[in-house]
């Protein structure tokens, strides 16, 4: 079937979409069977995939094939139970079926007149999050792309907001060095150099020291420099630690400095039994950054922005122009294309609302309960295994340590060394060996990075599907490997 009219006729609109769905399904039905991760070189895949741009169309099928098996496959299986790198993303079936409809009704959500129904939905979701992070009434934000725009999104609103208390020279943000990578992009983007970011040290648990805080901005006062943005972390890529967000706000707050909680990863934690507890201040933010493409179960794209004052997102964002004055219906009707970077956005919240009416809160609230007892169950066999070392008490899913060779390997850690010298770069060189080892088997995808200066293995555990032998598989072979050095 190859299609000359870009106007499809039903038949073969349907024909197709079956087609896809089938793929879908199939691609699903099988994922415990595959393995994490197949990946290829630029050079591998310039060779299958370079060619100039076709003239004409090509037979559907073949097309559709050839992204089945050759392209989509060349990827992550982010979804796949053993996939524990980085954060993982496992959308559940309404969702995936919300992000279709959304495109094919062909949604424009930049304002109430594009989208009514669709921006309503956008304003009932948000205050479903409200509600579960405890922030107070009347508090909002939009939809975004991920959690790089909400940050970013947070960090231009703070800076406007602080812009009315002094020059944006004299502003001053603080952060800890385990704040994510885009936390540091959002301040250059918003003109907020280098010289302008105070980093406060963390405790042993690598939590933001209050304390440290404090003293920073008070000096940056005694200066005559304004405080204007201090960053939290509500559950840190790295390590999935929760800073002590309370005390954090209560600083913030004397210092008429906005609080900002990234909590991308973590937040939905809120959902469990107890998460509450281990969030605890997080309702106290002036923003938080949410990913439901993360803990929520949505397929990419879905990150969140809340904003304890909507208004400021407006007065940071908002921008009239003579070909926008249909839009401007009142203030009770929201144009989310004031709330932020982009005017032209998708109605992302669709998924997130099917599939909460489908499932319900309290099927996620499981989901998430569960992978918290997963990471507690791999933290305590890491605490039992004499081949392994916890290297930061988790506080959410993420659980990170060491493997170690036995007596008389090179990387056996000496008598008496501290955490950032025990083994020294032939102990990170073994870890980094199990990890390719693991990841190139095919019997996990699991990620690193670095606590104390110690190269660490790092197991990110929030998919729905993951199951304790899943997590006991991983565990098993890393002890296998360090017994057999």
């Amino acid at each position: 079937m190859t299609p000359r009219d870009l106007d499809w006729s039903a038949e073969e609109m349907r024909a197709l979409g079956y087609a896809v769905v089938d793929a879908v399904v199939d691609r699903h039905e099988g994922l415990r069977d595959d393995v994490p991760w197949r990946g290829g070189t630029r050079a591998e895949l310039e060779a299958l995939f370079r060619e100039p741009c076709p003239e004409e169309g090509r037979d559907v099928r073949t097309v559709l094939a050839r992204a089945t098996d050759e392209i989509l496959p060349r990827s992550g299986r982010i979804d796949h139970p053993r996939f524990m790198a980085f954060v993982p993303a496992s959308p559940v079936w309404p969702a995936i079926l919300a992000d279709w409809l959304a495109t094919g009704f062909n949604i424009f959500q930049g304002t109430w007149l594009g989208g009514g129904g669709p921006s309503q939905i956008e304003l009932v979701v948000l205050e479903w999050f409200r509600e579960w992070l405890g922030m107070p009434e009347g508090a909002g934000g939009l939809f975004t792309s991920g959690g790089s725009a909400a940050n970013l999104t947070a960090a231009v609103a703070a800076r406007e907001k602080a812009a009315r208390r002094g020059p944006v020279a004299d502003l001053r943000a603080y952060v800890s060095d385990q704040a994510h990578s885009s936390v540091t992009r959002a301040l250059r983007i918003a003109g907020i150099g280098p010289d302008q970011v105070r980093g406060i040290p963390v405790d042993d648990g690598l939590r933001m020291r209050p304390d440290a805080l404090r003293d920073a901005v008070e000096r940056d006062r005694n200066a005559g420099l304004v405080p204007g943005f201090v960053v939290g972390n509500g559950g840190a890529t790295n390590t999935g630690i929760v800073d002590p967000l309370e005390s954090l706000a209560a600083v913030a707050r004397e210092a008429g400095a906005w609080f900002h909680v990234d909590a991308a990863y973590g937040g939905f934690a809120v959902l469990a039994p107890g998460g509450d507890e281990r969030l605890a201040g997080i309702g106290s933010a002036d923003s938080v950054t949410l990913d439901p493409h993360k803990w929520l179960f949505q397929p990419y794209e879905a990150g969140c922005l809340l904003v304890r004052d909507p208004g400021d997102l407006e007065r940071a964002f908002r921008v009239s122009a003579e070909y926008l004055q249909d839009t401007e219906l009142g203030l009770e009707h929201v144009n989310f294309g004031d709330r932020g970077v982009q005017l032209s956005r998708s109605f992302r919240a669709l998924k997130v609302w099917m599939t909460l009416q489908v499932h319900g809160r309290a099927a996620l609230a499981r989901a998430v309960e569960g992978a918290l007892r997963l990471a507690d169950h791999a933290a305590e066999r890491v605490r039992d295994a004499p081949e392994l070392r916890l290297l930061a008490e988790p506080s959410l899913s993420v659980v990170c340590f060491q493997a170690r060779p036995g007596p008389g390997h090179p990387a056996h850690p000496k008598p008496g060394a501290g955490p950032a010298e025990a083994g020294g770069e032939a102990l990170d060189a073994f870890n980094q060996g199990i990890q390719d080892r693991i990841v190139a088997e095919g019997t996990a995808m699991i990620s690193s990075t670095r606590i104390h200066g110690r190269f660490a293995l790092r197991l990110c555990i929030l998919n729905h599907r993951t199951r304790r032998a899943d997590v006991d598989a991983v565990l098993d072979r890393i002890i296998e490997l360090a017994r057999g050095a």
